[in-house]
């Protein structure tokens, strides 16, 4: 991971000499991840940011706090890690000025994703000094991932189809959306754990599958984004599982969704699910290199129509170290697909109070179409109690 992480960044130094810009500020997670191999547990929320300064002649700078700063010296590549304190004259503004310098010309930042804290201690630092935006020329190396970054995903996506089948196995009448979650839970960070050591880079990688478990059922099914609750399912109760928060493993992101029912299925539930299915398979048939980001939305909201629904929805996002990447599967993005983009491609239908169609999975653009990084069955699924 880390060499690739090297080589990242050398190809990002070469971007940047070739667009004269001189120096990056990185303070995103995901980019800090994408370049320099690490990432803190002390984010912005703490108050302490951690930063990665690039330079397009010199050598990378880290900054990070104290605190962290012998666990992420350990975790990157990068060999100069600039560490600050929360209080005294060791500051992270003046870590950042020592990188920096004293009267750049211009700084680059990361524009839509700097903290405000960051943004607003570069404004009154650097007055009258323009803050122009890195982010199109990091994301332009981010659409593109490498055979080591799909064979990460496909790991992600191993770790997802056993949260999926123990969240399969969990439901039955009577039982809890939460106890759901808990299966989840437990199967994903067990079976994440079968590609760890505890040796190396690979010490730093929690295998905890972590974050609020998205899940809905019954007549809350249409409520895209519930959290598991302590609700009892019924029968015919829909249930929509959402790992998009997740499937993740080594930072890498992906969306994956599926919809059961407890015990049986009624006709309008049925009929709605199915529609997101062929939705979501007419999107996926239509992906290959040439095609245009928005025709693949175009070709799913074409069986939206034909069965007489409607969606406000995009139907797929790249990603990637970032849980929504450029580009997008929606109407006016004419990004042409190329070998290596992936995406989380979805069909979803919402009837509000009522029942909702639900499939997500995550997929890679080959030259000849797509793979699947993600599996389970694209059909009617039924609780096994």
């Amino acid at each position: 991971m880390l060499e690739e992480a090297k080589k990242r960044t050398l190809d990002l130094q070469d971007r940047m000499r070739q667009a004269g810009i001189a120096k990056a500020v990185f303070t995103d997670e995901s980019s800090i991840a994408y370049l320099a191999g690490f990432w803190g547990y002390l984010g912005i929320e703490f108050g302490r940011p951690s930063m990665l300064v690039v330079d397009a002649q010199d050598a990378p700078v880290v900054i990070t706090p104290l605190m962290e700063s012998e666990m992420v010296a350990e975790m990157t590549w990068v060999e100069d890690v600039q560490t600050w304190e929360d209080i005294g004259p060791r500051s992270w503004g003046r870590a950042m000025a020592r990188a920096v310098g004293e009267a750049p010309k211009e700084i680059w930042i990361e524009r839509s994703t700097i903290p405000a804290i960051v943004r607003n201690h570069l404004d009154d630092t650097y007055p009258g000094v323009p803050l122009k935006d890195i982010s199109p020329v990091l994301g332009a190396m981010r659409t593109i991932k490498t055979p080591f970054e799909i064979g990460v995903m496909k790991e992600a996506g191993q770790i997802a189809g056993a949260m999926m089948a123990a969240a399969h196995d969990s439901l039955r009448e009577g039982a809890r959306e939460y106890e759901s979650a808990l299966a989840v839970i437990e199967a994903g960070s067990r079976k994440a754990a079968s590609f760890l050591t505890d040796k190396g880079w690979d010490r730093f990688v929690s295998p905890m599958i972590h974050n609020l478990q998205i899940l809905q059922s019954g007549t809350d099914a249409s409520m895209v984004h519930r959290r598991a609750s302590v609700k009892a399912y019924e029968k015919f109760d829909p249930v929509y599982f959402c790992f998009c928060n997740m499937a993740q493993f080594k930072q890498y992101k992906l969306g994956f969704d599926r919809m059961f029912h407890i015990g049986d299925v009624t006709d309008q539930a049925r009929d709605v699910q199915e529609a997101a299915i062929e939705a979501q398979q007419a999107a996926i048939a239509a992906m290959r290199p040439g095609v245009l980001a928005e025709d693949v939305a175009a070709a799913a909201n074409e069986i939206y129509r034909a069965r007489g629904y409607e969606t406000g929805y995009r139907t797929g996002r790249s990603i990637g170290v970032a849980y929504l990447e450029a580009p997008e599967l929606k109407a006016g993005d004419k990004t042409v697909l190329q070998p290596g983009m992936t995406f989380a491609v979805d069909g979803g239908i919402s009837v509000d109070g009522v029942t909702a169609g639900r499939i997500g999975d995550s997929v890679v653009v080959t030259e000849t179409g797509v793979d699947y990084i993600t599996s389970y069955p694209r059909e009617i699924l039924l609780s096994k109690g």
